[in-house]
């Protein structure tokens, strides 16, 4: 019951900002900045006390080994979460704060931490067959954040990572030694990007990368890439590599996402315009243009038609193909009409619709990273 509720509680607040793109696309720039972006400078803006991200603390963690009632162990008809996973999963959420009366969440805010919880559940999930997640609770930048270029945006952005990057110290102390599992969507992708350039490259943590699995942001080959020290995926079993793609289905639109991903520079400092963004299929497992038929597909983890029913998995839901920076699905696929933002973006459903894909991907490369590192030591494990 209790992972029934959670998948739909986001509905009203998924709603709220399906409601805000369509807006933007409708009425204009102006208008969606009006209704999304605080209207008080960042400096004002109340900011909650730094979460302290010792393990026993739960506030300060959505999922981690050892919670109770830990919606990253979700598993669907089917599919198991392993009791004894032998790698360390750190998860970021996407943005689940819609406030616009301050620039960052607080970590006690309800509606917010229920939208979190859906999160965890419906994609964090995907890795609980081969990992212990971690996913922090983090003062998170509000969703005007990433509609408006004003300085205030970019201070909340950066706001929302000192906590990123302080959770993952603590992380990485709670797991010392063994594989690791970057995971992330939206929001919690772009931090990702960022750990990995400013704390990843270069040290021998970045030997211990399974995979970075960041959808949901467009990263450019030639403005991020470089600076991130991890290519992206080229074979369905390389480790150390990043798989990112943006989901939508046929006619895709794609000027909003193209405006957001040339509103800041990449990480190396360079505009992502005119530049080529990354793509990888989730289906084949490797940055191609070749099309991933959907008889390829494993399964989709598809809502149930009414809040009595658990989500299932449903075999060959869609195919895909990378045009462009966008992973192309067809044409709308059943039983995911809700919440689809403008330009056929089925932003929302990045891990949904490639459920059991991603998760036999994680299976397949953290194999290929266990048998290229016979002696490493897993991380300890809290059953």
């Amino acid at each position: 019951m209790a992972a029934r509720r959670f998948l739909w509680l986001i509905l009203g607040g998924l709603a709220l900002v399906v409601l805000a793109v369509a807006a933007y696309t409708l009425f204009g720039e102006q208008l969606i900045k009006a209704a999304t972006t605080p209207s008080v400078a960042f400096s004002a803006s109340p900011q909650a006390a730094a979460p302290d991200y010792a393990p026993a603390n739960a506030q300060a963690w959505l999922a981690r080994p050892g919670m109770a009632n830990d919606p990253s162990r979700y598993a669907p008809v089917g599919y198991a979460a392993a009791p004894h996973p032998a790698a360390a999963v750190f998860y970021v959420a996407p943005t689940a704060f819609l406030d616009r009366a301050r620039w960052n969440a607080p970590l006690d805010d309800g509606a917010t931490n229920q939208r979190l919880a859906v999160y965890v559940l419906a994609q964090a999930s995907v890795f609980n067959g081969v990992g212990a997640v971690w996913a922090p609770a983090y003062r998170q930048a509000t969703f005007g954040a990433f509609m408006t270029a004003r300085p205030d945006a970019s201070r909340a952005i950066g706001f929302a990572y000192a906590d990123v990057e302080r959770a993952w110290d603590a992380f990485l102390a709670a797991n010392p030694s063994g594989p690791i599992i970057l995971a992330g969507h939206s929001q919690g992708s772009l931090h990702l990007a960022r750990l990995i350039a400013q704390r990843i490259k270069g040290q021998p943590v970045a030997a211990r990368i399974v995979a970075a699995y960041i959808p949901g942001v467009p990263l450019s080959i030639e403005a991020d890439l470089p600076a991130m020290g991890l290519p992206l995926c080229a074979s369905p079993a390389q480790t150390g590599c990043v798989l990112d793609w943006m989901s939508y289905a046929e006619p895709a639109g794609r000027a909003g996402f193209q405006a957001w991903a040339e509103r800041s520079p990449g990480l190396t400092g360079r505009s992502r315009a005119g530049t080529h963004l990354a793509c990888v299929n989730p289906i084949r497992g490797f940055a191609t243009t070749a099309p991933a038929v959907a008889a390829a597909d494993i399964g989709a983890l598809r809502p149930g038609p009414s809040l009595s029913d658990f989500p299932t998995i449903q075999p060959h839901a869609v195919g895909a193909r990378c045009v462009d920076g966008l992973l192309l699905i067809g044409l709308p696929p059943e039983g995911y009409g809700k919440f689809i933002l403008p330009g056929n973006n089925y932003h929302v459903y990045d891990y949904n619709l490639f459920w059991a894909n991603i998760r036999a991907d994680a299976e397949r490369r953290l194999d290929a990273w266990m048998s290229a590192n016979p002696g490493a030591m897993p991380p300890p494990r809290a059953g």
